[in-house]
Order: C-alpha cells, then sequence, then structure tokens
C-alpha cells in the first residue's frame, strides 16, 4: 500500500485512476484516505501532490478519530445483543462472588460473570475489555482458517497476520508482506470478512487498486460488490465495542 510521510507521521492511502480531469482526494472512517486521479497524472506528480497536501489530510484524519458516531456503545446489560460473525447473539449477566469479570459465548448467547459488589461502570468497562479479548482470541482463529483457503486459491504466502485495532482501515498491507487487519472485523458476516481478507491477499501480488487488482479479486470473491457495499454502509456500526 502507498504511504506519504508528514513528519513522523506516515499516512497509507489507497489510489484509483478515473476518467477525472483533476486529483480528488477523499478521506472518510470507514475507508480511510482514497485518491482519484487523472490517467495522465504520473506517481511522481500525484506523490508531489499529496506531500503538499499532507497537512490538510494529517488535519482531517485527526478530526476522524475525533468523531463520535451516531452508534450507541453497548452497556453490557442483561438483553443486549452482542455482534459476531454477523450474527447477533443476547447477552446474560450474572452477578456472582468471583473476583473479575469473565465472558464466553455459550449454547447460542454471551454468558458472562462479574463480580455482585460492582457499580454498573465498572461492569461495562470490564467486560467490554473482556470481550475485546474474546474477539481477538476466537476471531483470530476464524480469519486464519478462511486466510489459509484464500491463500492457497491465489498463490501468496504473507509474512503474518495481525489483528490490530485501526479506526481508518479494515486491512492493511505492507511492502514487506505483513496484513494487519482491524480486529473489528470480526464482528461482521462471514462474507465480509472474506472479502477484507482476500482484499488485503490480492496486494500481495498487486499493491495498487488498478484493473488488474479489482479484476482478480472478483475472480476469487464474484460478488465481492456486495461485501464492499456492506462495510460502506455498515462498517461504522462495528464500533459500538471499543
Amino acid at each position: 500500500m502507498p504511504t506519504i510521510n508528514f513528519g513522523t507521521t506516515i499516512i497509507y492511502y489507497n489510489y484509483f485512476i478515473q476518467n477525472r480531469k483533476d486529483v480528488k482526494i477523499s478521506i472518510d472512517l470507514v475507508n480511510g484516505v482514497e485518491i482519484y486521479k487523472p490517467r495522465n497524472v504520473s506517481k511522481s506528480k500525484l506523490n508531489d501532490i499529496l506531500i503538499q497536501k499532507a497537512p490538510w489530510i494529517n488535519q482531517k484524519l485527526e478530526e476522524l478519530n475525533e468523531v463520535k458516531t451516531s452508534v450507541q456503545q453497548k452497556e453490557f446489560v442483561s438483553g443486549e445483543k452482542l455482534p459476531y460473525l454477523g450474527r447477533h447473539y443476547r447477552l446474560k449477566v450474572f452477578k456472582e462472588p468471583v473476583k473479575t469479570a469473565s465472558i464466553q459465548l455459550k449454547q447460542g448467547r454471551f454468558i458472562a460473570v462479574v463480580p455482585h459488589d460492582w457499580t454498573q461502570y465498572q461492569i461495562q468497562d470490564l467486560l467490554e475489555q473482556q470481550l475485546i479479548a474474546w474477539y481477538r482470541q476466537h476471531g483470530f482463529k476464524k480469519i486464519i482458517e478462511r486466510a489459509k483457503d484464500y491463500q492457497a486459491i491465489l498463490g501468496v504466502e504473507p509474512r503474518s497476520i495481525q489483528l490490530r485495532t485501526q479506526h481508518r482501515r479494515w486491512g492493511t498491507c505492507t511492502p514487506n508482506g505483513d496484513i494487519y487487519l482491524n480486529w473489528r472485523m470480526v464482528m461482521a458476516p462471514v462474507r465480509v470478512i472474506d472479502y477484507i481478507i482476500v482484499h488485503e491477499l490480492v496486494h500481495l501480488l498487486v499493491p495498487q487498486h488498478n484493473d488488474k487488482f479489482w479484476r482478480l479479486v472478483k475472480s476469487t470473491l464474484p460478488h465481492y460488490e456486495h461485501s464492499k457495499e456492506w462495510l460502506r454502509v455498515h462498517g461504522v456500526e462495528l464500533h459500538c465495542i471499543g
């Protein structure tokens, strides 16, 4: 994935070639930084433009970090629904004589056990941390399983696949072959998880978002557009936790 430097900050971006007269820069919470350039603008010229615009781009990214979305954060009370792999499981909270909180998915619902003398603020704070840890552990296993299937199809082998907290991106493929995935993706439907995985794996073969890149994505996932649209419409909803 191409980058520009702004001081000590590395700004990742994707660019698309279009039939247009000027360079367009789009920045949002779900897709991050996207550049749309005319065919006659060279990579070096584009780089010069982005370096000039870097202060503005960085400012917009910082503003996005402060955005309070309309998505309601989970309160971690009994009856609430928690997402995992595109499904929503009801939460049941039990107050017991225990020292700390725990949560697990069991028999079709999330079961949480918390100390009986904890306040709701303590319950919400600790259960959220426990759930994120649970997502990272169990979701990572699912991601690795599915990634192996698509690695075989595409004939690629990333140096590593890691889950990270990324507020503006669903995935990143570095020039060294490391793939970083947003842990929140484990809340999305499996077909959407597949799209994010394939998207980054294809970057191991085609770094840029050109016609060859999208043809390869489509040949691997013929209906990827539906998953891409799902992320555009519903991606922000996955920020209900964390």
